[in-house]
């Protein structure tokens, strides 16, 4: 029987071994919404234009959102990784005036927060 081939036996998992292979799967980063931010200094068109050319949003949405803007004061207009989040928020501050409103006098407000 010494020369009997080793025959590999079934593995059984334990329930702490399954655990611990569930820890060690790929882990979701936490996500964080990006939070535009009203005030009178900004038209219409220009938070439509800002948010197809900084979000990829298409003319329906981004009116959609500027109507949410203007009526309840704020916007999500993305939900994404932290960093992302953080450059989006970056990217809105950077977007510069309205052309449009004389008064304006810069960019948009934006925020982060981290999702519920």
């Amino acid at each position: 029987m010494e020369n009997e081939a080793h025959v590999a036996q079934p593995v059984v998992k334990t329930a702490e071994r399954r655990k611990t292979e569930r820890k060690t799967k790929h882990k979701r980063q936490p996500r964080y919404h990006v939070i535009l931010w009203n005030d009178d200094d900004h038209s219409f068109p220009y938070v439509v234009r800002m948010l197809q050319q900084l979000f990829g949003h298409p003319n329906p949405r981004g009116y959609k959102l500027a109507d949410e803007v203007d009526k309840s004061g704020r916007a999500i207009v993305l939900t994404t990784t932290m960093e992302h989040a953080e450059l989006k928020r970056d990217q809105i501050h950077a977007f510069g005036r309205d052309d449009l409103v004389d008064l304006c006098r810069g960019s948009m407000s934006a925020s982060i927060e981290p999702e519920n």
